[in-house]
């Protein structure tokens, strides 16, 4: 029973590990795009602009918000609220080129689909 319970743990952390890409800077990203085009990227950075719209009680929400890790700087796209200017994030989401946002093109930029904030 006991060694049972160890593989499942083994198989469980072994499985949660290859889930999760590693994280990625910006300029490796941005130096070979096409190695990451349509697959999953995690960055992390201080948010330096952001455009977004929220209208309370509805589902409408969304917007585009750029990150800087030191190394570059990368839009992000999301269907949730807009993180502030100077807010350190960490973002999981899909890379994708030729993004376009209320009529502008930002170029190379991530869909988000996971988002977490630094806690200090």
């Amino acid at each position: 029973m006991k060694k049972i319970l160890i593989v499942g743990f083994l198989l469980a952390v072994g499985l949660m590990t290859v889930a999760c890409p590693d994280r990625k800077s910006i300029a490796d990203i941005e130096a070979n795009p096409s190695k990451y085009q349509n697959k999953e990227v995690v960055v992390a950075g201080v948010v330096r602009d952001a455009y977004g719209i929220n209208v309370p009680f509805s589902k409408v929400r969304g917007g585009i918000y750029k990150i800087d890790d030191g190394t570059g700087s990368i839009w992000v796209f999301t269907e949730k609220g807009v993180p502030s200017k100077g807010t350190e994030v960490g973002v999981k989401g899909k890379l994708q080129s030729g993004m376009n946002w209320n009529g502008k093109n930002y170029g190379l930029g991530i869909i988000e689909t996971d988002r977490k904030f630094r806690t200090k």
